[in-house]
Parts: C-alpha cells; sequence; structure tokens
C-alpha cells in the first residue's frame, strides 16, 4: 500500500476510534473534549511526528495550557479592574510568556504552545461550569490522548506502508 493510502486508512481508523471514545459516559463526565485531542493530533504531525512531535506536543500544549489557565485566572482576579480590558491584557501577557518561554528548547514550540492556550480557553469559556483551574486536567488529558493517537497513526501508517 503507498505511504499517502496507509496515513488516510490509519487516520481515518483511527478517527473513528478517538471520536467513539470521547463519547464514552466516563470520558464524558471526566470533560475530556474531543477536538482538543484533534488539534494534538494535528500538532503531533505538525511538530514533526514520531517521538519527537509527540513531546513537542505534549510538553508545548500543556504549557500553553498551563499559561492559559493563569491568564484566565488573571482577567477575573487581578487584572478584573482593567474591566473589559481584563481579558486582552492577560492574553496578551499569556502571549509574551509563551514567546520568551520558547527561548527553552524544551518549549520551544511556539504553535503548540499557543494550541494548548487556545485549548484550555474554550473549555473554560464555554464549558458549563468550567473554571480555569477546573479546565486544567481535562485539557491536559485531552492532549495526551490526541497526542497518543497522532503517534500511533504514524506508526500504524508505516506498518500498513509495508504491505
Amino acid at each position: 500500500m503507498s505511504s499517502y493510502l496507509a496515513l488516510a486508512v490509519s487516520v481515518g481508523v483511527l478517527a473513528v476510534v478517538a471520536t467513539w471514545i470521547f463519547f464514552l459516559d466516563p470520558v464524558v463526565a471526566a470533560h475530556l473534549q474531543v477536538w482538543i485531542a484533534f488539534i494534538a493530533w494535528g500538532c503531533h504531525y505538525h511538530s514533526g511526528g514520531k517521538f519527537t512531535g509527540t513531546t513537542k506536543t505534549v510538553v508545548c500544549m500543556s504549557f500553553g495550557a498551563v499559561v492559559g489557565m493563569t491568564a484566565g485566572i488573571l482577567a477575573t482576579g487581578a487584572l478584573a479592574s482593567l474591566g473589559q480590558f481584563a481579558a486582552p491584557v492577560a492574553v496578551g501577557l499569556g502571549a509574551t510568556v509563551i514567546c520568551l518561554a520558547s527561548k527553552l528548547p524544551l518549549l520551544g514550540t511556539i504553535p503548540a504552545s499557543v494550541y494548548g492556550f487556545a485549548s484550555i480557553a474554550g473549555l473554560f469559556l464555554l464549558g458549563s461550569g468550567m473554571s480555569p483551574t477546573r479546565a486544567l486536567l481535562p485539557t491536559i488529558l485531552s492532549i495526551l490522548i490526541g497526542a497518543a493517537f497522532g503517534y500511533v497513526s504514524e506508526a500504524l501508517a508505516a506498518a500498513l506502508a509495508k504491505r
């Protein structure tokens, strides 16, 4: 099978599995998000694939989620007196931290950190009863699952291509 077709089959079949998993009652109850997992899955490939892509995805997206959580806390706490500018200033501070942290090789994939920031923000802004701190664990677990699906889809595609 061509590598192109092998990747399509691998990703397509595993997308069915991933989506099914995220609709299981315990996963729903834990507030894990399929859309965050798919962002992490894509980030795995965007970050170079293989073990390195998985590592960059997990580390940088999780870091971005922590920065996003902190920005959310600041917007409703220490910066709340800024009124309508509280959230924009908090986001600007978070973006600055992400860029400055990229000086460290482990946090050097800025887009992955931004994906993590956006993922947690989406969960606590749109999730019912979610606060920034409550959204952190489901965000990171969803990232881990998505990155794992990225790694497995790549390995499965390589195995299928050898046939």
